[in-house]
């Protein structure tokens, strides 16, 4: 079985449906001239499939395999993607489509729950470990393709034909279409896991279903995981939404002024390359010396980049090359400092259930992700760009607080010595 075959692949697949509903909606409802509130709080509602699917997690543990379910749900996801370019040329294309973005949301977050679960069955400790930086890495490509491709292409579609909404639909149609070759592509690739099953008989799944959250929540130290899980990206949740109109607004708005072209470019070249080195780096630290010995550097690397949008915020520099340098060193430091956290969800899933005890830890991520998510369009208006990334660099404070409070086993991740 060789996982350079499926891993990225697969991550993309992941990543790229929760990057455009968190991101690409931003942008395309920006360019269709929705607020800033009204994008932040309507938008920050697609988390919730995100937050929930912990109560349908033991559903995929009890039902079929983590292989079948990957592959139903790419095609879903695929599906809701064609829909939603449908919606964009009626009237009423705002909450249509918002209900299409869900759509594809419940499908991707269930997706993550197989995947993730798929990932530690058929890998090893530490091969987890080993990949969790390429898993990371592609994870936040397809991020950057949907905040940086799929927007740059957006953008140029929408200067070609003249019609912003014409432009989104054929986006969308595409990336519909790249969800098909997607699925047939896992269909052919994905290993037949010989412990990918049902983890117990049919016959009781209320009990059993009882019995994943119980024994989640009767951890040792649980207290300080969920805080960890709630705060840890509690500035990069209020950051998120309005990075990319900080981006789009003109000067006198207190934006830089780029072009939708411009924020693909910067994202999608720049800013992909740094994420991905950044990722497998991180990834490779903690197979070298181990989770517990890593936290606390990546911790720092993810959150002091959090100072380049208050620099820009303050300068505007005019310079496009500056631009695209600060977003990329912005990028590195979180494709370094995000393969701890996936690695921290790792370790508390780790044993029995352990593919619903991470969607759990998913689960909470995203709550912490959506709810901080909801006021920061609002918080942004009354600020100004300038201080409300002020704000979201006093807003690190709780993650380093959390951090000095979660206990990892020595070398958790780390190869370990042979004999």
């Amino acid at each position: 079985m060789n996982a350079w075959r499926w891993v990225p692949t697969l991550y993309f697949a992941q990543g790229l449906p929760y990057a455009i509903a968190m991101t690409v909606s931003v942008v395309m409802y920006k360019t269709l001239g929705i607020s800033n509130a009204e994008i932040a709080l309507y938008t920050s509602w697609l988390y919730l499939p995100w937050v929930v699917k912990p109560l349908w997690s033991p559903i995929v543990e009890l039902f079929g395999t983590k292989r079948g379910w990957i592959i139903a749900m790419q095609l879903a996801i695929g599906t809701s993607l064609a829909l939603v370019a449908l919606t964009l040329p009626t009237s009423r294309f705002f909450q249509v489509s918002l209900a299409m973005l869900w759509l594809m949301a419940f499908s991707s977050a269930t997706h993550d729950i197989a995947a993730d679960g798929f990932y530690m069955l058929a890998l090893d400790r530490h091969l987890q470990a080993g990949f969790v930086g390429l898993r990371s890495a592609f994870w936040r490509v397809a991020a950057v393709t949907g905040q940086g491709g799929v927007v740059y292409a957006a953008g140029e579609l929408g200067d070609f034909t003249g019609d912003v909404a014409l432009a989104w639909m054929i986006v969308f149609l595409v990336m519909g279409a790249l969800f098909g070759v997607l699925f047939a592509w896992h269909r052919l690739v994905l290993p037949l896991a010989a412990n990918d099953h049902p983890v117990v008989e049919r016959s009781e799944p209320i009990r059993e279903f009882v019995k994943t959250f119980a024994g989640f929540f009767r951890r040792d130290g649980i207290a300080a995981i969920l805080a960890f899980l709630l705060l840890f990206r509690f500035a990069e949740s209020q950051a998120l939404k309005l990075v990319t109109p900080f981006l789009l607004d003109p000067p006198a708005s207190g934006g830089l002024g780029l072009t939708t072209s411009e924020v693909g470019i910067a994202y999608g070249t720049f800013g992909v390359i740094a994420l991905t080195v950044g990722g497998i780096l991180g990834g490779l630290a903690i197979a070298r010396w181990g989770l517990d010995r890593c936290l606390w550097p990546m911790t720092f690397a993810i959150h002091v980049p959090n100072l380049v949008f208050l620099y820009l915020a303050w300068a505007l520099p005019q310079s496009f090359v500056l631009v695209c340098a600060a977003l990329a060193l912005e990028q590195f430091g979180y494709g370094f400092g995000f393969a701890a956290f996936l690695m921290f969800m790792i370790h508390v899933a780790a044993g029995e259930r352990q593919t619903a005890h991470y969607a759990i830890c998913t689960g909470f991520m995203a709550l912490g992700m959506m709810v901080p998510g909801m006021w920061s369009g609002w918080l942004q208006e009354q600020l100004g760009y300038a201080r409300f990334f002020g704000w979201v660099c006093i807003a690190t404070l709780p993650a380093f607080a959390v951090v000095a409070f979660v206990r990892i086993p020595k070398g958790f991740g780390a190869k370990e010595p042979g004999p």
